[in-house]
């Protein structure tokens, strides 16, 4: 179940899914991510804030340049530059990793058994793709995790009941799990899909049960978090953030 919190008066919203780890994300009082020149000194205190909260140092938190494919890679405390990485997978206690979200599904995951995780961007791209469930592969290929012993945790993104798109996208998605039953609609003559929901089957396909899912829609609660759609393609964005 989701619920908000606070770090320093600023809401967050947290899963009481997972306990052993700091992991959430932010909200509009908290935004770390943002090209707008008026934003950046919010946006550096605001990690100050972050990182006295998570117990590490201002250098160890760590966040990707995304662009929606499927890299994924592991965060390195002697590595800073991470081109065309959406997902990133934490190893490293002494670290924090974060990706950040205008719409687009951001979903967390938790290896409670060896107290490693990692956060994939799942827009439309990274869903057709499969980016949550490559990541959970090579979790289980390279640190020997096991889906059963991961929780999934899928944050605040643009809902069903907002998600218009293409025939060509919703063909792309819909070949990207057994069963499409349930996760697509037709409006007034539209394609309406469930992304939150697809990116859930991928991973329950993998064997991964411990899975919660955020009911927020970026659209319909634009005033807790940002929404590409709905605010004129906006450079703000929350974030989905880990650290062990």
């Amino acid at each position: 179940m989701f619920y908000f919190d606070e770090i320093n008066g600023k809401k967050v919203l947290k899963s009481d899914l997972i306990k052993d780890a700091q992991a959430f994300f932010t909200t509009r009082e908290i935004c770390i991510k943002s090209k707008e020149p008026s934003m950046q000194a919010t946006i550096e205190d605001n990690k100050k804030i972050l990182c006295k909260y998570l117990k590490i140092n201002e250098d160890n938190l760590i966040s990707p340049t995304q662009t929606h494919t499927a890299n994924i890679t592991l965060a390195d405390k002697n590595k800073h530059d991470y081109p065309d990485v959406d997902s990133m997978i934490l190893t490293d206690k002494n670290l924090g990793i974060f990706l950040n979200f205008a719409d687009c599904t951001p979903v967390i995951l938790y290896d409670e058994t060896q107290n490693i995780g990692a956060i994939a961007h799942a827009g439309w791209r990274g869903t057709a793709q499969k980016i949550s469930s490559l990541t959970v592969k090579k979790m289980v290929k390279d640190f020997g995790s096991r889906p059963q012993d991961l929780i999934a945790v899928i944050g605040p993104a643009i809902g069903f009941c907002c998600y218009n798109v293409g025939q060509d996208v919703f063909e792309k998605l819909s070949k990207t799990v057994d069963t499409f039953e349930g996760l697509s609609e037709i409006r007034e003559g539209n394609i309406f899909v469930d992304l939150k929901g697809i990116n859930k089957r991928q991973l329950e396909e993998l064997g991964v049960s411990k899975i919660d899912v955020c009911q927020y829609c970026t659209v319909h609660n634009n005033d807790l978090f940002f929404s590409y759609r709905n605010e004129n393609a906006t450079t703000n964005r929350h974030s989905a953030v880990l650290a062990l």
